[in-house]
């Protein structure tokens, strides 16, 4: 396996217009994600994604910088740098959600790289991939869910 990239596609009963909501917008993200996080969807932007229980509730904190922000056609984002770093290619995983119409719904596409270029031994190289692809599979579809239950409710 080369660990070089993740990707997933999913068709949601929702237009473009609703679906790049869902994966850019704070509200949403929180909804699908499970994260907190004040990102403005647009490039340049910078943030935090925050993980947490009542015990521990900023237990995990990861910077992200948004790249692309194209409504409602792309939106992009770098993640996992080292806080207080820039994110650039070979310190941070790169993820893009291009949205494409498909009838009354959207295909979307998402795709994370940059694991190789981090450096990481081949256990941790592994390791990050796996438990990125068990997230995506996890959060891909849930963004879905979002997505159609915000239009059933409109």
């Amino acid at each position: 396996m080369e660990y070089a990239s993740i990707e997933r596609e999913i068709h949601v009963e929702a237009p473009p217009e609703v679906v790049f909501e869902v994966v850019s917008r704070p509200e949403h993200i929180r909804a699908w994600w499970d994260a907190e996080t004040d990102l403005e969807p647009m490039p340049g932007a910078t943030g935090e994604l925050v993980w947490g229980d009542a015990d521990e509730p900023r237990g995990n904190v990861v910077p992200i910088t948004v790249v692309v922000s194209e409504p409602p056609r792309v939106f992009s984002f770098r993640w996992t740098h080292p806080a207080g770093e820039e994110a650039v290619t070979g310190n941070s995983l790169l993820v893009t959600f291009e949205l494409v119409p498909t009838g009354d719904g959207t295909t979307l596409r998402m795709t994370e790289t940059g694991f190789r270029e981090r450096g990481w031994e081949t256990a941790a190289l592994q390791a990050e991939y796996q438990d990125h692809v068990s997230g995506w599979d996890t959060f891909v579809p849930r963004i879905a869910a979002h997505a159609e239950q915000l239009v059933a409710s409109r």
